[in-house]
């Protein structure tokens, strides 16, 4: 039986060829769809995974990790006063714009922890030193994000704003794809950065009362404006605000325990381990921003089409032999001998089309991680694509089945 398979899989090759391209499509489709949700959510989480934080301490307010309040940074020595804590580092998170000498402006997320510190590692460095970020406005960008920067590679500069800015590294594997450029320096850089420039004036109106209302209003000031002097980074205050305080914990220290030990001496705080966090943030672009469907909405477009073309394909193939089917049948074929004949060809056609479609998504793969983005293909997952695709060929196999069973061996003795 298995012969007669392959000759009707075989025999037609312009007709086999397109089943294949409808297998491969499929295939394709439903990899690229789920690998760039996984790559998508993993990619969010990145700066979290790659830490060495044990417990990350945020505002109760938060909802993601690029979505939260501020902290002040007088926390991180009350952090590190709490029983279980060993060492505990802030990270400061703020916006700017890349201005390149002329070149066009990029939004940017600025990125600030100490070099020297132990619970932030920025990705894999690539270039560079994390001892060069010490310097004053010394900054790293993934080294994916150089194009949107207009930026070539290291020593490459431009301005932060009204701010001078020197890349002296570069990172891989730290860029988030929702996010603008991360750009990571030393706190006291970033400090620099998200607070000078800003001029305030006194905004003065008379109220109907015959009193006059006053307000400051504060304004960045003009970037393009002429200035001599760069103003020296300004180190942080213990009122200055920050974003999260990374606890690394003592060896042997109960972490859920240690976190009621946070939220209860860190006032308007939550603690959380780096599990949790990343979960949070996970479920956040996966769910509440409806993400996952869409993607989930392609990769059900593809079973569908795949499925459909190799319906089509299997059931042309048994009605054009159908007088070869029912005579098997009447010399004495069983029913489950001629369904295992198409649910072998399908079978065929699932392995045929799987390894050039998954061959196709590996290559593509390596080409998108040149670009930033994370197109995750896991051994699990594929093994997860060959499963679906092998229940769509055999599925498939389904109506063919339905027309070998209502055959009539007496068909095989007409005219």
């Amino acid at each position: 039986m298995t012969s007669i398979a392959r000759k009707n899989l075989l025999e037609d090759i312009p007709r086999f060829l397109v089943a294949q391209a409808g297998i491969m499509f499929a295939v394709s489709l439903v990899t690229i769809q789920t690998g760039l949700l996984s790559g998508f959510t993993r990619s969010t989480v990145l700066l979290i995974e790659d830490s060495d934080a044990d417990i990350w301490v945020a505002s109760d307010k938060m909802v993601h990790f690029d979505l939260t309040d501020p902290l002040l940074y007088d926390l991180v020595d009350r952090a590190e006063e709490v029983e279980g804590v060993a060492r505990a580092e802030a990270l400061k998170i703020g916006g700017a714009r890349w201005r390149p000498d002329g070149g066009q402006n990029s939004p940017l997320k600025l990125m600030g922890f100490e070099p020297g510190g132990r619970l932030f590692r920025p990705g894999t460095l690539v270039e560079g030193n994390l001892e060069d970020l010490e310097e004053p406005y010394a900054v790293m960008v993934d080294r994916s994000r150089l194009p949107s920067l207009e930026a070539v590679g290291v020593g490459e500069r431009a301005q932060v704003d009204a701010l001078p800015a020197t890349i002296v590294a570069l990172t891989e594997g730290s860029q988030s794809i929702v996010a603008s450029t991360y750009l990571f320096a030393s706190l006291e850089t970033i400090n620099t950065y998200a607070s000078a420039g800003f001029s305030s004036r006194l905004n003065c109106r008379v109220n109907p009362a015959g009193d006059f209302d006053c307000t400051t209003l504060y304004e960045r000031a003009d970037p393009g404006a002429e200035d001599s002097a760069v103003p020296p980074t300004q180190p942080l205050s213990q009122t200055d605000p920050i974003t999260y305080v990374l606890v690394g914990a003592e060896p042997g220290t109960d972490l859920e325990a240690l976190k009621q030990r946070l939220d209860s001496a860190l006032p308007a705080t939550k603690a959380y381990t780096k599990l949790e966090l990343a979960q949070l943030t996970r479920h956040y672009w996966q769910v509440r921003t409806g993400l996952g469907f869409v993607l989930g909405l392609g990769a059900v477009v593809g079973i569908v089409v795949g499925t459909i073309v190799v319906a089509q394909i299997l059931y042309s193939s048994v009605s054009d032999r159908i007088k070869e089917f029912g005579t098997l049948k009447a010399m004495g074929a069983s029913d489950g001998v001629l369904y295992g004949v198409i649910v072998e060809q399908a079978l065929w056609m699932a392995i045929l089309g799987y390894i050039p479609g998954m061959i196709l998504c590996l290559g593509l793969r390596i080409w998108v991680a040149n670009k930033g983005i994370i197109l995750l293909i896991t051994p699990i997952s594929a093994a997860g694509v060959l499963g679906i695709t092998v229940a769509m060929c055999v599925g498939s196999a389904f109506f063919a089945i339905q027309k070998v069973t209502r055959i009539d061996p007496a068909m095989v003795f007409k005219a």
